[in-house]
This record gives structure tokens, sequence and C-alpha cells, in this order.
């Protein structure tokens, strides 16, 4: 362990590491002048130099900056000042966000000397909150891929097992969180670029209901950031689902010009437990085959949930043809990326577009009529776990192997497009490891708009089967 890391009392007994805290807990501890702003910051550097030469996660650094604000951030505490309920948190973005001051890239070569001239709105949020930007994190060219490697920055490692790949397009993002090197992550999610990165390194991730964070300064294409696209979205990776809770109220709403008359309500939940929770347990699926061992884990997690009281009811199914809609959405969501996709000229006429949308429609209907009956879906975050680094070819190319049998690449984006491109809020939420000792994720899918509710239960779960332990190649006090 660098000499660095220091033990610090804690709010629990899980950890004296502040590092592996919750940013709940770190900016608790901050608060309470338990911690200091610039000593979190300090702890955060020694473990990217500990850990980031295996996992490659960090892409950029802007030390000197944040070390200059994190002592502001403590003089303020000294003079019982506060900025927000994030004073002082050091934090890191994907680099597909604009970071003002900072390298920001999109993983692309083009832009590889480009300095943000302003932070999106997400990014001001969270400043705005107190939050103090120190890095930036990798992933794949113009967010393209489920796997996060780029010709600039190289490859991002998944830290429970380095010859596999942390997921994509947050890949960097949800493994700088998975070892304790950031107080939390702002990722981007078009086709389960939080969702899936969440699930493969054991961290929780939260997919936003469509249009409720704006995702403006998202850096998709060489001039990108001054419009939003279909189905993508903002979302934080944290270490707790009460991060998300906190990090939700904090990016939600309107921004620009919509934010003169606009206002953003999300309903709140009373759900404090599974107790009476009524549960659509959709895990096996004959159109998205999963990965038997992963399958095993989400199957325990469901009966753990019944265990604590959940109605489960383990056949309830939206009303679709699951093989044509996830296709639909998988052609919504290539729609709304082909602007970056240089080998696409034409991309869909506007007219096709619009009879997919149509088509969509019946989608978001029966996805509505599902939640007339249960509070929350939990089905599979993807068909896969975590898998080896596949690098050759086009994306689109690609096979994998579940089960022992060849498998299109691209299904990994059927469970990620079947609730991403109707709209809904979906909390990847950490249920366990393979035997191999690979984390499993779930989702956690509430109606359009029901955020809190899908980040309620999330956090129940949580208390029932656990969550978020830090992976072996992170050496803790």
């Amino acid at each position: 362990m660098n000499a660095n890391l220091r033990r610090v009392r804690g709010v629990n007994d899980r950890t004296s590491d502040p590092t592996l805290w919750s940013a709940t807990e770190q900016a608790a501890a901050i608060r309470e002048r338990r911690l200091g702003s610039e000593e979190l910051l300090d702890l955060f550097l020694a473990r990217i130099d500990d850990v980031d030469p295996a996992v490659n996660a960090v892409c950029t650094l802007d030390a000197d900056r944040a070390r200059t604000r994190c002592r502001a951030a403590d003089a303020a505490a000294a003079r019982g000042e506060w900025w927000g309920p994030l004073h002082g948190l050091p934090i890191t973005v994907k680099d597909a966000i604009d970071t003002e001051g900072i390298r920001s890239t999109g993983g692309a070569t083009v832009l590889a000397d480009r300095i943000a001239p302003a932070d999106a709105p997400a990014v001001a949020r969270l400043k705005a909150a107190g939050a103090v930007v120190f890095g930036k994190t990798n992933l794949p060219e113009w967010s393209g891929d489920w796997q996060s490697h780029n010709e600039m920055f190289g490859t991002t490692n998944n830290p429970w097992a380095t010859d596999r790949t942390p997921g994509g397009s947050s890949g960097g993002a949800a493994a700088a969180v998975a070892c304790g090197m950031t107080s939390f992550e702002l990722g981007t999610d078009i086709g389960g670029s939080v969702r899936v990165p969440s699930a493969f390194c054991g961290v929780y991730g939260h997919k936003p209901s469509f249009g409720v964070i704006p995702t403006f300064g998202y850096l998709d294409e060489p001039s990108g950031g001054a419009v939003e696209s279909d189905v993508n979205t903002f979302g934080p990776i944290a270490r707790s689902a009460a991060d998300l809770r906190l990090l939700l109220d904090i990016l939600a709403g309107p921004h620009g010009p919509a934010a003169t008359a606009w206002r953003l309500d999300l309903p709140d939940t009373d759900i404090t437990g599974l107790a009476g929770l009524r549960i659509a347990a959709w895990i096996d699926e004959p159109a998205l085959e999963g990965d038997a061992a992963m399958t095993a884990t989400l199957h325990a997690a469901v009966d753990a949930a019944e265990a604590a009281g959940a109605l489960v009811d383990r056949a309830a199914r939206p009303d679709i043809d699951v093989d044509r809609m996830w296709k639909l959405g998988a052609r919504m969501i290539g729609a709304a990326v082909s602007v970056s996709d240089e080998d696409q000229e034409d991309g869909l006429t506007h007219q096709r577009w619009l009879r997919m949308d149509r088509e969509r429609a019946g989608l978001r209907a029966a996805w509505a009529a599902l939640f007339e009956r249960f509070d929350v879906v939990l089905c599979p975050v993807a068909v896969v776990p975590a898998f080896r680094h596949l690098q050759e070819g086009r994306w689109d190319t690609r096979t994998i192997t579940v089960n022992g049998r060849e498998r299109r690449y691209t299904e990994i984006e059927g469970w990620p497009a079947l609730v991403g491109a109707a709209y809904l809020p979906s909390t990847s939420t950490p249920v366990g490891r393979t035997a191999e000792g690979l984390p499993v994720g779930i989702q956690v899918v509430a109606p359009f708009l029901h955020d809190r509710r899908a980040i309620a239960v999330a956090e129940a779960l949580t208390r029932t089967i656990g969550g978020y332990g830090h992976p072996p190649i992170v050496l803790s006090p």
C-alpha cells in the first residue's frame, strides 16, 4: 500500500480507507472535519499511482488546479462555510463530457489537444454543489463500444480481472470508482454505457429517464456538444445507491431556454424495503440468452428479494416481440450515434426514423402496461459478465461466446436497448459475483420518470444481499 494512504475513523466499520467510502460518507467526513478535501485528493492520487498502471482508467489529470480548489474548500470549511452537499469532493469525469480547462477529447485523436472552453451543464451543477474535478477517465472513441480503448490512451482493464474489459463506454469511469480513485463519476449512457460498466466493475450506476439530466457538452463527433441526441443520457456512477440518489437531485432539471418555464418534479417514493414490493423478475429470455453463471447469480438475487418479502412474478413480461423490439431500439440508438460513424454515409431517412419512432411508442406502451401491475422490473444488464478484451475488427462484426456458443457481439446491447430506447430509468446494482469472481449487476427498471423508485429498490436490495466491495487489486488497510 502506498505510504500516502492512511487510516481514518470512518462512519462505519466496513473499512478505514476513505477512498473506498461512498461519496455520501466522504462528504460527511469533510463536513465533520474528520477528513480534508486536499487530504482526500492526495489519497486518490496515491491510489492512482498504485493501481492505475495496471488498470489504465484515468487518462488526464489536472491535479494542480484541483489542489488549489481543494485548499479553498478546506479553508471555507474552517470558516464554517459550505459550498453545497458535495463540498470539497474530488472527482473525475468521463472524457466524453466537456470539463472547463481540462483536455476533453471524446477518445478521438482529432480532438487530442482540445481543452474544453466551458463545463457541460451537468459538470457545472456538480461543481456548484462543491465537487472538484481533478481528472478525466478513459473510453472508446466517440463512446462507440462496450469496451474502453482508443488510439491515444490505450486499453482500460477490468480491476477484477485485468485480461477483461471494464465495459464501455464509461469503462474508465466505472473502473476508477471501483478502485477508489475518485469520489464518484459522471458517465453517459445511450446503449448501456453507464449500466454495462457498472455491472462489469461491481459498482452502482443510474441511467436516468430520458431528458431528466441535460446532455449538452457531450462529445460524439468533432463539433459535438451543442445539441442533444435521442436516447442519450448522462448518469452518475458510485459506490452506493445513496450516492446515486444524492447526485440525481443535483444533476436533474431543465437547462437553457427550457428552464425559463419548465420545472422538474420527479415523483418521490416511500419504498424503504423489499417486503410487499411487486417485482417482475425477467431474468430468462430466449431472444437474449444469458451466460449461465451470471444468470444463476441473478436468480439468487431474486430469490433473496422474495425471501425478504417481495412479491415476485418470474413469468411477467411486457407484451412485445423481444427480438424485434431490442433490434428496433438498437437501430434507433444507431441512428442517434450515426453522426460519429464515418463509414455510415446517409443513415436513416427522416421518414424511416419517424416510422420507427411510432413503433417505439408501442414498446413504451407495453412497458407502461406492465408497470400497472408491478413496481419495478429486475432484468439483466447484458447477456454476459465482463469478457476478455476483444478489439479486432468493428464492433458490428465481432462475436462473443455465450454458454459455449458463438453469438453476435451486438447482443450486448439487447437489454440496454429494450430499456433505454423506451426512455426508462434503470439502476445497475451489484448483486454478487460468479464462481470466477466476476461482478454481476442487475437492472432495476422503473416507470418513466420514477427514477427515485429505481434507486430506492437498488438500496433495498443492497441491504438484503450486500453491494459494493473493492476489487482485490486494491490493497486496503
